[in-house]
């Protein structure tokens, strides 16, 4: 027995034990309403997500697979992200430099309720990203090559309408850090994102193209709410005794809509601290904005 014992440990050793090994098994995911943080998240398929918020890393403990059933990796271009559709293509740029890849979102969930998008170590480094920082980011939803995804896992509840074309990119290629493929210097102009032809982006590894923009850091910001009506906003307002909380009118294709916003701030610090007391209040739907 005790020989037999030594034989399987020394196989284990040699090849592995395929039992201990998890099993991916990618699927598309969208998810019931789920609390975490102190906050109930409700996930819902959007194809046009156009957001900016505050970006972290993902830590050294993490499950073997996200929560769609793909295998995790520090050293994939992939993201988790609190309500998206699961598999999702987007592109995340790194405000503060202009940097942008394009990422899988294939994981649920954020460290806090202040932070839009976690991400792995190789995504942050792209991007420049600190990895004990938040940082400012913009995260994209690409449509078309998420459609494909989401076909490639199976699932999917019906078919998707096409989202409204996005306006025009025009970026520079930057040379990739050390490691990533290299890429030739020049000029894209990148045709509406929503009507491009879709690449084969359903596998990973995503290429490690970084794309060089401008850079567009801006002022932090929580987002209270949108009313259609100013009294509502106003009630709003009153309730948030001790934060600098302004009305804004904006046009959408709605109409006209009266933004809640708390801010600016100086420090992610002081965007987290607003954040969590607008929670408190009871407005659970806060969150941190980039303008």
């Amino acid at each position: 027995m005790r020989g037999r014992c030594g034989i399987t440990a020394a196989l284990c050793l040699l090849g592995g034990c395929a039992m201990n090994e998890p099993s991916p098994q990618p699927h598309y995911v969208l998810g019931k309403p789920y609390q975490s943080g102190g906050v109930w998240w409700y996930p819902r398929d959007s194809y046009n997500f156009d957001e900016t918020g505050l970006a972290a890393v993902y830590s050294g403990d993490h499950p073997d697979l996200t929560t769609d059933g793909e295998l995790f990796s520090q050293s994939a271009l992939a993201a988790g992200q609190p309500t998206l559709q699961l598999p999702s293509i987007a592109r995340l740029t790194n405000l503060q430099n202009g940097r942008s890849v394009l990422v899988r979102i294939n994981d649920r969930g954020t460290p806090t309720p202040g932070r839009m998008v976690q991400v792995t170590r190789r995504t942050a480094d792209l991007l420049g990203m600190e990895r004990d920082a938040a940082t400012q980011v913009r995260l994209s939803v690409l449509p078309v090559p998420t459609e494909a995804a989401e076909e490639r896992v199976g699932g999917m509840p019906m078919p998707r309408v096409a989202a409204a074309p996005q306006r025009d990119v025009v970026a520079t290629m930057l040379a990739p850090p050390p490691g990533t493929r290299q890429e030739t210097g020049r000029t894209v102009v990148a045709s509406s994102l929503a009507t491009a032809p879709a690449p084969d982006l359903t596998n990973q590894p995503l290429p490690e193209t970084v794309t060089q923009g401008t850079p567009q850091p801006g002022r932090l910001w929580v987002r209270l709410g949108s009313f259609q009506s100013y009294e509502y906003a106003a009630i709003q307002r009153a309730k948030l005794i001790g934060l600098p909380v302004r009305i804004q009118s904006a046009s959408e294709s709605s109409g006209e809509r009266f933004r809640v916003m708390a801010g600016p701030f100086d420090s992610v610090a002081q965007a987290d601290t607003a954040l969590y007391q607008a929670i408190r209040e009871g407005v659970a739907d806060a969150r941190i904005v980039v303008e």
